[in-house]
């Protein structure tokens, strides 16, 4: 009974392998790809495992060095890090105080971005009176709350609003 049950599944075996070869056949390209797969990945697996075992080494002769040297080394790491630290936090309050005097400069001389605003808001105004009746309504209290959210850098105050200040401008 073994013996048909083992011819049975050779035959299905050499069936599918017969048939697999039938539909794909492997070409001098193919097999030249599957050489230097394996060539490539068995050194890989090679170096990995000679890294393995150069570090189990390294760490097997260092651990007694450390031990004896830890009294000085572990101060000697902590003033390092301390040091580094002081000076990466000194660069950057350094950086974060010339941000703040730039910001300070382009908003004592008015050369910042509220020109930029500002210019927005009256080309807005300009395409606003070109659209119809219904949506100027709805331009003048976007103009509203834009102008009473804004902050004027040249007085120091709040806004009265755009559209109060136009009235104002055209009396």
């Amino acid at each position: 009974m073994a013996n048909q049950t083992r011819t049975h599944q050779d035959i299905i075996v050499r069936d599918s392998r017969s048939t697999l070869d039938r539909d794909h056949p492997k070409t001098g390209a193919q097999m030249v790809k599957v050489a230097t797969g394996v060539a490539a990945g068995g050194s890989l697996l090679v170096l990995s495992g000679l890294t393995l075992a150069g570090t189990v080494i390294a760490l097997a002769v260092a651990t007694p060095l450390l031990i004896i040297f830890s009294p000085v080394l572990v101060p000697a790491v902590i003033t390092v890090v301390l040091i580094i630290t002081g000076f990466l936090a000194s660069g950057g309050f350094g950086i974060a105080a010339i941000t703040a005097f730039s910001w300070l400069y382009r908003h004592m001389t008015g050369s910042g971005s509220d020109q930029k605003i500002e210019s927005a808001r009256m080309k807005v105004g300009s395409r606003g009176h070109m659209t119809g009746s219904g949506s100027d309504q709805k331009i003048e209290s976007a103009r509203m709350k834009v102008g009473s959210r804004g902050y004027d850098t040249k007085y120091g105050q709040h806004n009265i609003g755009v559209h109060q200040q136009h009235q104002q401008a055209a009396s």
